[in-house]
């Protein structure tokens, strides 16, 4: 004799509405904010600065066009915390650089030299983006906070070289804030001749095999030698 049909239990209405959807909502608040940026910083490396909007934006993360406006307000906004993430990135870079090397020492010096350069070469888009002040609010906390570490490991680099106090507010004389400024103009201006391709001929009259990092370590061994 077959079993009786039984019915099936539907669930409470009051019950279904309290369980999230993770379909309606795939990220929390926090992740939204991180997915966006990530999204914006993979536009901005593939199509440069003038494909990134926050439509664009909104696109590559899977949400809807309005999200991005919740988070940075405007493509300021947006920008802004982008090259936040930027500098955090180059501050890491950076301070990789220094470790291992003893803080006076030459090599300390030009090895973060050389991962400042580095990191114009492989993230141009992002590099321009951090130095084009009239694209970006700077009075945003993340990104003042950012440009800070930052400044930090470079300034701790040269105080380092020059054999001063590397603690915050250390006193520095006139000739060698100059001396700081001219190793900084020395390095963002390789770093800006070499993304805009202007080192091309240079590089290409060199010896085969050289490349930037040889001519920049020739360019130091030049700057040492006076």
């Amino acid at each position: 004799m077959p079993a009786p049909a039984t019915k099936t239990r539907r669930e409470p209405a009051s019950a279904s509405r309290g369980r999230p959807n993770p379909l309606a909502a795939p990220y929390h608040h926090g992740a939204l904010h991180a997915a966006l940026l990530a999204a914006a910083q993979d536009i901005l490396e593939s199509q440069g600065l003038e494909g990134l909007t926050l439509r664009a934006a909104a696109r590559a993360a899977g949400v809807s066009h309005a999200a991005p406006k919740n988070h940075f307000d405007d493509l300021t906004g947006l920008l802004s915390e982008l090259a936040a993430v930027g500098f955090r990135q180059f501050a890491d870079a950076l301070q990789l650089a220094a470790a291992g090397h003893a803080v006076a020492s030459p090599e300390r010096f030009e090895s973060i030299g050389h991962a400042y350069v580095a990191f114009a070469r492989e993230h141009p888009a992002m590099f321009l983006l951090m130095f084009r002040s009239e694209r970006l609010d700077m009075e945003r906390p993340a990104l003042r906070e950012a440009i800070e570490l930052a400044r930090q490991a470079l300034a701790g680099a040269a105080a380092g070289r020059l054999g001063l106090s590397q603690e915050a507010g250390a006193p520095v004389t006139p000739d060698q804030s100059a001396t700081m400024v001219a190793a900084w103009s020395l390095v963002h201006g390789f770093a800006m001749l070499l993304i805009d391709g202007r080192l091309n001929p240079v590089l290409a009259r060199r010896p085969e095999g050289a490349d930037w990092q040889t001519l920049l370590t020739a360019v130091f061994n030049s700057r040492r030698a006076r």
